[in-house]
């Protein structure tokens, strides 16, 4: 067996070489596809809230996971949630209390805890900036069908249930998985 044939992906993603071994084709292998599709995705809407509201990727991240939580979190929660380093979601969380759009709040069943929320300031710009980057998820998603948009969100379901990846916030608050 070739060495590169070991490696989990789809056949038509080796590409057999003039010599023993065969080449991992970039181009057809999922996880570099949704990899570099992600990377475009997330640049895409950063434009959206980086010249306008002076917001970080990082930033971002922290403002989304507080926005659509009915209760404060750790930023441990954020870091896990968003698959984002703890160092970097810290520096995002200094940023965002420096601006006073998040704030701390003491965790009332342990103290030596604290917790975060948004402000009124960040709770009015996370609703002012949704429908935002909501029109922006459809001028991305324009290029398929409704059927296609729907099916599409069943298979990177499937694809996040197969890697144990909690999918809701109820989820996530019920299992307490982060």
């Amino acid at each position: 067996m070739p060495k590169a044939a070991t490696i989990d992906a789809p056949p038509e993603a080796i590409r057999p070489n003039a010599g023993k071994t065969s080449r991992l084709d970039l181009f057809r292998f999922m996880p570099f596809r949704l990899n570099r599709l992600a990377a475009e995705v997330s640049n895409a809407l950063s434009a959206e809230y980086q010249a306008r509201y002076g917001l970080d990727i990082p930033e971002w991240r922290v403002l989304a996971t507080l926005g659509f939580r009915n209760d404060a979190c750790s930023a441990q929660y954020v870091s896990d949630c968003t698959r984002t380093h703890k160092s970097t979601i810290s520096r995002a969380v200094t940023g965002l209390m420096e601006r006073q759009i998040i704030e701390r709040v003491e965790n009332a069943a342990d103290r030596r805890e604290f917790r975060l929320r948004l402000t009124r300031k960040g709770r009015a710009l996370y609703e002012e900036l949704i429908p935002r980057l909501l029109r922006k998820e459809q001028e991305m998603l324009s290029c398929l069908s409704a059927q296609e948009r729907k099916d599409f969100a069943a298979l990177l379901g499937k694809i996040e249930k197969s890697l144990k990846l909690v999918q809701t916030s109820q989820e996530a608050d019920a299992k307490d998985a982060y």
